[in-house]
């Protein structure tokens, strides 16, 4: 049950039936062609901005240092010491400035005050005085028409010669960096930032830290053994595979397996990004390539990681606006894994969640011989992975974590790390040393439907339709054969902007779903929607979620498991991206998806008529279970199975 535009982060099995209303719905993927492969400032435009700083504070300097100096150089005295010291002989000459009104004094040599500070000039207000020029030539007093200009040598030094010679030293050092680094591309940029973890102190990630990924461990573990033994190998004439991808979805533990490898064979580890790679200068991103095999051949035997390839790796399709630096740079990638001596034991490792845009040329044997799938972890995976989570945390005796993988179907690794860490965080706020049953619970629903929302007051009317909205659902899933058990039901509002939702709880783990368990799942899905028919004769907004669910359910059904009685096992779509949820592709005309859309729409509109005769049929039931969920906001699924058995033991007896 959503109240805005938002989408909640679903667990495959534990989607439920939410109560959402209509709005805009983001897809919450962003399409970036390019990858995420924004390149930081290089080195060589922060010289260029070091150098116009430095430009601009010799200016300032030299205007300071002039401004100062001139202060420094002339000296004003008053119109009486200028004729105390012309009658005491101590003037060479003067300048009368009408225009300014001042008078400039050069002193003479026995002017011991001028001679102490060095040379220096004096300057007085002008005057008229009829006696000042008989008593200047009473002395001697040259009067002069230009206003003298004294510069020293100390003045010329701080105001010129301090400025070059900061330029001087600045430009000196920019040399040096620049010469220092041309063997690794200009500021630095051909160096390879790959982070090096040495053998000594290694990854500190082994097998034994990574769970619910046995197969893909085999696969590495062989790797791991020619790096300790080669001589084992050589002998028969096998060769060290020179790479092996990682391939699948997001949070399964791609990264982590490529550590764990390193901690496992101790030899360095080098690990980079793809977009690390990428620069805004061509021929930098090869650069980079070159180094970092170089360091790997100088450190051999030893392990390199690229994570998320696809960024350097697409396919080189030769469209317009296609990235020439990363070709350049795939291309550098390929020229390397070719030229690998064997006997130098590198092995070269790949991380990505998009296989099907790399390049055919770089998954071809030779370069990355081995293709290893890290798939989502079935439920025996998941317990594993909760228990070495778990280790680090403390857990009291009601702990099943059996419960919680079979309610976590379709997580990740890197999601059962977060609801462990969401239940620790839980039992703290809680005031609980301990970590129980409940708050394990609690995190998954978290996880799903986000925090509640203590402070969502809704009216009185809100609540009832939101209370039979979800015992619509769990009603309908009751009443037919083949669905999920109920797990809880709850009409308190959560963060994710669900109003309420029902949550169901598979009794095994499946990987297949019949024809006809899926027609009960849409039913169960539309089941909401027909629990507010049933009751208040109209609809609202707050089964958006659900009509999205179910629609997308119903085509798949038509357009890609060839569950349809006309178009049979016809592929009308393609999936998208296998592991990032894509946009599936039509691979058949205009009519056709037309007439599919057909065939969709009316399996809709019978699965909802069912969901409505369902609920007709079990209208006592429908209002007794609805009007305990009102009153107690959050009930279980055992306790919702004892109100709806009640009238049928009644009946029997």
């Amino acid at each position: 049950m959503e109240e805005n535009s938002r989408k909640s982060t679903d667990i495959k099995n534990s989607q439920g039936a939410d109560y959402r209303n209509s709005g805009s719905r983001g897809s919450g993927q962003h399409n970036d062609p390019e990858g995420s492969n924004t390149p930081k400032m290089p080195n060589f435009e922060k010289m260029i901005i070091y150098l116009v700083i430095g430009f601009l504070f010799t200016l300032l300097l030299n205007s300071l240092l002039s401004s100062w100096l001139k202060d420094a150089s002339s000296r004003e005295i008053s119109y009486t010491e200028f004729i105390q010291k012309v009658e005491d002989g101590k003037v060479q000459s003067v300048v009368f400035d009408y225009q300014n009104s001042q008078i400039f004094i050069v002193p003479s040599k026995n002017d011991e005050s001028s001679a102490s500070l060095g040379t220096i000039t004096y300057y007085t207000g002008y005057i008229e005085d009829s006696t000042l020029l008989p008593l200047l030539n009473e002395h001697d007093v040259i009067v002069d028409s230009e206003i003298p200009e004294q510069t020293s040598p100390v003045m010329s030094i701080l105001s010129w010669i301090l400025p070059i010679l900061f330029i001087w030293l600045l430009m000196s050092w920019m040399s040096r960096k620049l010469i220092g680094r041309m063997n690794g591309g200009i500021g630095g940029i051909g160096k390879s930032n790959a982070k090096v973890y040495n053998m000594e102190k290694g990854t500190g990630v082994t097998f034994k830290d990574v769970a619910g990924q046995d197969e893909a461990k085999e696969s590495l573990m062989e790797i791991v053994d020619y790096l300790h033994n080669p001589k084992k190998y050589t002998a028969i004439g096998a060769k060290l595979p020179k790479g092996a991808l990682l391939v699948g979805p997001p949070g399964t533990g791609k990264t982590l397996l490529a550590k764990a490898v390193a901690g496992e064979a101790h030899v360095p580890f080098f690990s980079i990004s793809g977009s690390d790679f990428v620069e805004m200068f061509v021929g930098m991103g090869a650069k980079r390539v070159r180094d970092l095999f170089e360091q790997a051949e100088a450190k051999a035997p030893c392990i390199v990681f690229i994570d998320e390839i696809d960024a350097i790796g697409k396919s080189r399709d030769n469209q317009i606006g296609g990235n020439d630096e990363r070709e350049q740079t795939l291309n550098q990638l390929l020229t390397q894994m070719d030229g690998f001596d064997d006997s130098k034991a590198v092995v070269v490792l790949a991380a990505t969640n998009r296989p099907e845009v790399l390049d055919k040329a770089l998954r071809r044997p030779g370069r990355f011989d081995r293709t290893i799938q890290v798939t989502q972890p079935d439920k025996q995976g998941r317990i594993d992975i909760l228990k070495v989570h778990c280790q680090k945390v403390r857990l009291d005796e009601s702990v099943d974590l059996n419960e919680i993988a079979l309610a976590t179907s379709g997580a990740s690794g890197a999601d059962l790390a977060n609801i462990v860490n969401e239940a620790a965080l839980r039992a703290v706020r809680m005031g609980r040393s301990l970590i129980s049953q409940e708050d394990l619970f609690e995190s998954v629903e978290v996880i799903i439907a986000g925090q509640q929302r203590k402070n969502h007051i809704m009216s009185k009317e809100e609540r009832t339709i939101v209370s039979y909205h979800e015992i619509g659902h769990a009603l309908v899933a009751a009443r037919q054969t083949n669905t999920q058990p109920i797990q809880k039901i709850t009409i308190i509002p959560r963060t994710s902007g669900a109003l309420g939702y029902t949550m169901q709880m598979p009794e095994e783990e499946r990987f297949l779903m019949k024809k006809p368990e899926m027609l009960q799942e849409i039913v169960t899905l539309l089941g909401g929607r027909a629990a507010e028919q049933v009751r208040f004769g109209v609809v609202t907004t707050g089964a958006s979620n659900d009509i999205e669910k179910a629609t997308d359910l119903a085509r798949k059904m038509v357009t890609m498991y060839g569950m349809s009685d006309e178009f049979g096992m016809m592929g009308l779509e393609l999936p998208g991206s296998q592991y990032m949820d894509g946009r599936p592709v039509k691979t058949c005309s205009e009519e056709t998806m037309a007439r599919a859309d057909e065939i969709v729409r009316s399996t809709l509109e019978q699965s909802y008529n069912t969901a409505v005769m369902i609920l007709e049929e079990n209208r006592d039931d429908l209002d007794k279970a609805a009007e305990y969920l009102l009153e107690k906001e959050t009930i279980t699924g055992e306790e919702f199975m004892n109100i709806i058995s009640h009238k049928a033991t009644e009946t029997s007896d």
